[in-house]
């Protein structure tokens, strides 16, 4: 009897194990990370701008013909040496034929003033020379006794007034020279051979500063007004980067805070300083048309200009502002976080299963958060936990199970 019922008690064994096995719960495959502690920032980031902190502009201090730029963009400069530009007298401009024959009259009046003022010269010296010769006389008739001293004052007094006459023709002659050579003047034009500007000395302007050509308003000759820009100089080891940050954000920025410029185009991200952030706001356009309160905030660049080469003035970059820092924060992945009610939750591996543990957490950043309560060092969470995951369920480690599940999802969705 024992031998029949044997092999039928092993047949219901095996029958109960196998129906156990077919409905024991899977384990869901999941990602695992470890709590741990390690240096944590909070930042703020926004785009930037490189720029040159102290710029000098070169402007003509007259106006003239600036000759072609001595200099081009890049070249380096040498304060009150290097000669920069170069600057002549304007040409006389063109006469039309009204102006010109206007001019050519005013010649003829100036020559013929000049001729009458000759004349005038000549008169007044040939009175002068009788003066003196009827002064010569009296004088010696005086001595005599033949004629009355008063005639003598007379021909003294004509003398001196022939004097002043001749003085008089002078001045009018020098008067009426002038005129013909202003009149002259008016009819050189800039195809003259003798025009002004041929034979006159250029001014030549002198760097300001020592730097690198940043910009060239025009290489070529050109006329220019007083007060008209040349070019600019500046250093390129004197870099700053301004960002616009969010208003929002920029309260939270404290002075002096430590940032990261990177995307800058080098391989390691170039260290950088608040060094002021300006008290007004101002409006600006996003991309999507909404409008926004920015401040300006200007950074100072902390890398060695060795450690930077190439970055120049008005390059784009990205700068992460640091607004809190702690060397030992206990961290959880934001990806392992989620709202339990009005909680912060994360499932725990806890024995091969997850439990669902509430968590406080304190400063966040994009990729992890400070960890205040409810968990500890070495503690294991679910990465990104799916719906399938609730609290008691079975779980194992499957480095990339998140990955494949959303994937499997989306192409079960496409399907």
């Amino acid at each position: 009897m024992r031998h029949r019922l044997f092999p039928a008690l092993v047949g219901v064994l095996a029958l109960v194990a196998a129906l156990a096995w077919a409905f024991w719960p899977e384990s869901m495959p999941v990602d695992l990370v470890t709590i741990a502690r390690a240096p944590m920032e909070v930042t703020v980031s926004a785009e930037g701008v490189t720029h040159i902190r102290n710029v000098y502009e070169v402007t003509a201090p007259m106006a003239g013909t600036v000759s072609r730029s001595p200099v081009e963009i890049g070249d380096a400069v040498t304060a009150d040496e290097t000669v920069v530009a170069s600057i002549r007298p304007l040409e006389p401009a063109f006469l039309d034929a009204r102006a010109r024959a206007q001019a050519e009259a005013a010649v003829d009046e100036a020559l013929a003033g000049l001729q009458l003022a000759k004349a005038k010269l000549t008169q007044a010296l040939t009175d002068q020379d009788h003066a003196e010769s009827e002064y010569a006389r009296a004088l010696a008739l005086a001595d005599r006794g033949t004629i009355p001293l008063q005639m003598l004052e007379d021909a003294d007094t004509a003398r001196r007034t022939a004097r002043a006459a001749v003085d008089a023709a002078q001045s009018s002659v020098s008067l009426q020279q002038a005129t013909l050579n202003r009149m002259e003047a008016q009819l050189v034009g800039p195809e003259s051979a003798g025009s002004p500007s041929s034979n006159t000395c250029c001014l030549d302007i002198k760097a300001p500063a020592t730097g690198t050509v940043l910009s060239l308003a025009n290489s070529s000759t050109r006329p220019v007004q007083a007060g008209e820009s040349l070019m600019t100089i500046g250093r390129l080891d004197d870099l700053e980067v301004v960002v616009d940050l969010l208003s929002s954000d920029a309260v939270n920025v404290p002075p002096g805070a430590p940032a990261h410029i990177e995307r800058w185009g080098g391989p390691q991200p170039i260290v950088g300083k608040v060094r002021q952030i300006e008290p007004a706001a101002f409006t600006k356009v996003s991309a999507l048309g909404i409008e926004e309160q920015r401040v300006r905030l200007r950074l100072d660049i902390r890398t060695p200009i060795a450690q930077r080469g190439g970055l120049g003035d008005n390059y784009r970059v990205f700068a992460q502002v640091v607004i809190w820092s702690g060397q030992d924060v206990l961290q959880v992945p934001i990806g392992a976080l989620f709202r339990s009610g009005e909680r912060w939750a994360v499932f725990r591996d806890t024995g091969g299963r997850a439990v669902l543990t509430p968590v406080e957490i304190g400063h966040q950043n994009d990729l992890t958060a400070e960890v205040l309560s409810g968990l500890a060092e070495d503690d294991r969470v679910v990465a990104f936990p799916s719906a399938r995951i609730a609290d008691g369920v079975r779980i194992s480690a499957q480095p990339g199970a998140y990955i494949a599940e959303r994937s499997s999802a989306s192409r079960a969705s496409n399907g």
